[in-house]
């Protein structure tokens, strides 16, 4: 049975100098362990690769996202099997071990597992050297991305379809989201979770499994802010819009640029900044501004 994302707890809350009890809902965190079983049938190597911080749900496509993202598989092919691990001789699962088996024929790159993949600000990883990485193991696009461009109108709508969707935010506030569109602003897959870096992941899984991966005709929004570790991973995808509701940092902006991608940070209301990639990005400056003034006139009146 799988595990609740959300628990119900008795807080006491505190209004106006009156305590009383009351009941709430947490977004629930666990760790996941993924496991990774690699080799000949006769050498079959088993390895844990990474424990995650994360919210219970959609952990197969965590899984596969992490492994893809991390170059360490190339699509959904390089799959045996995926599942829970179990205990010996018993039939209860451990919902917070994940084992990825690979096909036989799959080269593993041993040095590369025995490093901490994560290439985060706080981690000391060097990003110039992790951009040289993407750039060697990304898959190619299948479009040229330069040719196709999306309205303004339709980026300051996706805010709000990600806010109507994000169903356990909607209960505990303490979840970050990542949501996938299509170039008509059509949502194709969105998730939860409480670390930003296992949100993307899962959404990147869910494409691998449909076998859509390169991203390159998608949108991807982000709840919070942009770092370099989320472009990056977009980047492996093949994104080519990554917008969300607060800052990038500098890295992330490089990283962008590096891979020509169009960043876009502090999407809210109508209002966003452009770090790069502008040319993707239609502006009808005359609507903007009759909109503007049609607001204002609203406003005046009221």
């Amino acid at each position: 049975m799988p595990k609740p994302s959300v628990a119900a707890i008795q807080v006491k809350k505190v209004n106006s100098g009156k305590i009383h009890p009351a009941d709430d809902l947490l977004a629930v965190e666990e760790p996941l362990e993924i496991r990774l079983g690699f080799g000949s049938s006769k050498e079959r190597i088993q390895k844990s690769i990474s424990v995650t911080m994360r919210t219970p749900g959609s952990d197969f496509e965590l899984a596969l996202g992490f492994l893809f993202t991390e170059g360490i598989i190339k699509n959904q092919d390089d799959i045996s099997h995926i599942r829970y691990c179990s205990d010996l001789n018993q039939t209860t699962t451990k919902e917070n071990i994940v084992r990825v088996e690979l096909k036989e024929d799959v080269t593993v790159n041993l040095e590369k597992l025995e490093r901490h993949f994560y290439t985060t600000s706080s981690c000391g990883v060097c990003g110039k050297a992790s951009i040289e990485a993407i750039k060697t193991i990304r898959p190619q696009s299948t479009v040229d991305s330069r040719l196709w461009s999306v309205d303004y109108g339709l980026i300051i709508r996706l805010p709000e379809i990600l806010r109507e969707h994000q169903n356990i935010f909607e209960h505990t506030g303490g979840l970050h989201a990542s949501a996938l569109f299509d170039c008509e602003g059509q949502l194709i897959f969105i998730r939860e979770d409480v670390g930003r870096h296992n949100a993307l992941d899962k959404i990147i899984g869910a494409a691998l499994a449909k076998d859509m991966v390169p991203l390159d005709r998608f949108i991807l929004l982000l709840s919070g802010r942009t770092s370099f570790e989320l472009v990056q991973k977009a980047a492996m995808a093949g994104i080519k819009i990554v917008a969300a509701v607060g800052a990038p940092s500098s890295l992330a902006v490089e990283t962008a640029k590096e891979f020509d991608m169009t960043l876009i940070g502090f999407l809210r209301a109508e209002r966003f900044n452009i770090y790069s990639g502008e040319q993707r990005i239609l502006i009808y400056q005359e609507e903007i501004t009759k909109n503007h003034e049609l607001r204002t006139k609203s406003q005046e009146l009221h």
